[in-house]
């Protein structure tokens, strides 16, 4: 790479660094604000046990609730473990990321020339975490699902999950852990709901916390979620920048121009960079002009899903099957519907 690629590159990288870091702060803010703010105990109660109703309104709960791939993982297991339905969880999961007002913004403020992206990222993430939660909800026993250590905390909270009835117990169910407990970050290194956290959080109600305390929680959730995305907008962003300026110009023209190449090479590059879905939109931008329309969707609606980041808090989770079912189905799903974008609307 000569020095005019270098100084070309350094100018694309800060130009998207730039245009990103405020979407990222503010998705940072909205993320650290739900630990004060949201009353989840009182969201459990009022969520439909209907599969296709559940998985409609947990896809849709990331408009109320804008954490990104890094957050939505501990509040779906949250939302498990309190007794949510797993349609309801895994709408979240897989489409949190993308249906929420700042990750549509920053969407909209990178292809405002293009407002069908915008529409149809939304519109595509949600018939896919839709798609996903009802298929996931034929497994009537979690078990084979979910991690262990989740399935007991259910089992401590909710044991009609034994296949009995509604205790008397079940009726006055104990409060959500305190938030914190995952959101603080600690990556790979998730609180485990193990009997001992279980029985701390059953003895008795949640104590009341002072407003100090709220706001040193608050500050540290934040400068460690900054800390975390930072470094990988710092680095998704320097990756952009060298793909453009160091790969020759007609590879990346006969991989952006094909109908299906182009999706496929989006997919791989959306698997491996792993960008933060608040700026993910200013990274594909640079590609906007030599990729089909298809593939650029397909980068925006398969990345956020597809977090390598997240895997290790998503084993938390779900067991490694669960989480190849969810990617190759979310995969296929994503495929055909851009390649349709591809071959009859580009």
């Amino acid at each position: 790479m000569n020095q005019n690629q270098l100084n070309n590159a350094f100018t694309l990288f800060l130009s998207l660094l730039v245009e990103a870091m405020p979407f990222l702060l503010l998705g940072v803010l909205f993320s650290s604000l739900l630990l004060l703010l949201v009353d989840e105990q009182k969201l459990i109660a009022w969520l439909p046990r209907n599969p296709l109703l559940g998985a409609i309104v947990g896809s849709c709960a990331g408009a109320f609730f804008p954490v990104c791939e890094c957050g939505n993982v501990p509040v779906s297991r949250r939302l498990l473990i309190q007794g949510a339905p797993l349609p309801v969880a895994i709408g979240f999961l897989l489409a949190a990321p993308t249906i929420n007002p700042i990750v549509i913004w920053s969407t909209w403020v990178a292809f405002r020339d293009q407002p069908e992206i915008v529409v149809l990222r939304v519109l595509f993430s949600l018939i896919i975490s839709i798609a996903i939660g009802c298929i996931f909800s034929v497994q009537k026993d979690l078990r084979p699902l979910l991690q262990s250590t989740v399935t007991r905390a259910m089992l401590q909270l909710d044991p009609p999950l034994r296949k009995g009835g509604k205790s008397e117990e079940e009726k006055d169910k104990p409060a959500l852990l305190q938030s914190g407990s995952f959101l603080l970050g600690q990556s790979g290194s998730p609180l485990r709901m193990d009997a001992k956290v279980l029985q701390t959080n059953l003895a008795g109600a949640k104590p009341k916390k002072s407003f100090g305390n709220q706001l040193n929680l608050f500050l540290e959730n934040t400068i460690q979620e900054l800390r975390e995305l930072g470094g990988v907008l710092i680095l998704g962003s320097a990756i952009a920048a060298i793909i453009q300026v160091a790969i020759p110009r007609d590879i990346i023209l006969a991989l952006g121009q094909g109908p299906v190449t182009s999706i496929l090479a989006m997919m791989v590059l959306a698997a491996m960079v792993s960008i933060c879905s608040t700026v993910d939109s200013f990274f594909a931008l640079a590609f906007a002009s030599t990729f089909t329309s298809g593939s650029l969707l397909a980068f925006l609606v398969f990345g956020p899903m597809i977090d390598i980041k997240a895997i290790g808090l998503m084993l938390s989770v779900f067991k490694t099957r669960s989480i190849f079912y969810m990617f190759a189905i979310a995969g296929m799903i994503t495929f055909l519907l851009t390649l349709f974008i591809n071959l009859h609307i580009s």
